[in-house]
């Protein structure tokens, strides 16, 4: 009899990678971000074309690569990011994996461009479908820039998959506006075939909010900001009468990344009860800071679920603070935790 196992091909397991990672323009942009803001960038420039179907561009002022570390970081599994398997435990930045550019490079053309402070000259790289087409020395600034062209050229029932340009440019103005909320203290400016979409300069919470969402004004949001032996909550609530009937202005972050947690949802629009009607969404835009051993940002290849140690306590401390929150300035039901 035959073996019939055998190992995949490099390229094959990048593709393989990239369908858990990369299912749309917008899934790279997330992962190009992040990168920026785990390099230390003050300013991030994104630039897209067809709704990001023919070019994602990600220009950052961070610190750069060297030569080796910009070849080394479309390899599989190559972090600098973790080096034990404690450190999953302990994850303060946004990528760890080791699997994004990887991924990227294999179902797209990819040209990167990038200098550390300390050298002379930068480095230029192409890869494409995985296979490295150049690598030399270049003149460029310091930082960062990286180019992907042709999402999915090599893979065309995925790309067949993808929506409209409306649709994908959706989905890419989500991504951009997450990554903008999560750091205001970060400049960002977002292109879409040559139309200036968004100009962020550096500003505090209620600014970037308020520059994201043409429709919110400082005075409909509320403040609140509350320490406990579990978790530090800060943000902003909005007001009852800047709710909507459609849901996409609720975001939760976990130590300045965004996450989706129906669960956590459901703590803080039941704080709004007898508030606003039951079709109607509140607006909130809330940051959970809590020890990283004591939640698992690994169980989902986009980072975007996390996995809480003590998810119920967290529940009642929310749904507590929106109450408290809302309490300070409207009437609201008596605080009641006997039931969830």
């Amino acid at each position: 009899m035959p073996d019939y196992i055998q190992l995949l091909p490099d390229a094959i397991a990048n593709q393989i990678a990239a369908g858990e990672v990369v299912q749309r323009p917008a899934s790279a942009l997330k992962e190009l971000l992040e990168n920026a803001v785990d390099a230390g960038a003050t300013q991030i420039q994104v630039v897209v074309k067809d709704a990001g179907k023919q070019l994602i561009q990600v220009i950052d002022n961070g610190k750069g690569m060297s030569p080796t570390d910009a070849r080394m970081s479309f390899e599989r599994h190559a972090t600098s990011k973790i080096s034990k398997a404690e450190d999953l435990f302990a994850i303060h930045t946004m990528g760890f994996r080791g699997e994004a550019l990887a991924s990227i490079a294999s179902v797209a053309k990819v040209e990167l461009k990038t200098k550390r402070d300390e050298d002379a000259v930068g480095t230029f790289i192409v890869i494409e479908g995985s296979n490295t087409i150049t690598q030399e020395a270049t003149a460029c600034p310091t930082g960062t820039s990286i180019t992907v062209k042709n999402l999915f050229f090599n893979i065309p029932a995925r790309r067949n998959f993808l929506k409209s340009n409306p649709v994908e440019l959706r989905h890419i103005i989500d991504e951009f506006t997450r990554a903008a909320l999560a750091n205001p203290n970060i400049g960002f400016e977002l292109f879409h075939n040559d139309d200036l979409l968004h100009h962020l300069k550096p500003a505090d919470f209620a600014f970037r909010i308020c520059d994201l969402f043409d429709d919110k004004k400082p005075e409909n949001l509320l403040l609140f900001e509350e320490q406990t032996t579990i978790i530090n909550a800060s943000g902003f609530i909005g007001k009852p009468q800047i709710a909507k009937k459609t849901r996409g202005e609720q975001f939760i972050f976990v130590n300045n990344r965004f996450i989706k947690d129906a669960y956590l949802n459901h703590a803080i629009v039941s704080g709004f009860e007898n508030i606003i009607a039951k079709d109607q969404y509140p607006f909130y835009c809330i940051n959970i800071e809590i020890d990283p051993s004591k939640i698992d940002v690994n169980i989902h290849p986009t980072k975007t679920e996390v996995k809480f140690e003590d998810e119920r306590n967290i529940y009642q401390i929310l749904r507590a603070v929106t109450r408290k929150v809302l309490g300070e300035n409207f009437e609201t039901p008596t605080l009641d935790n006997s039931h969830d």
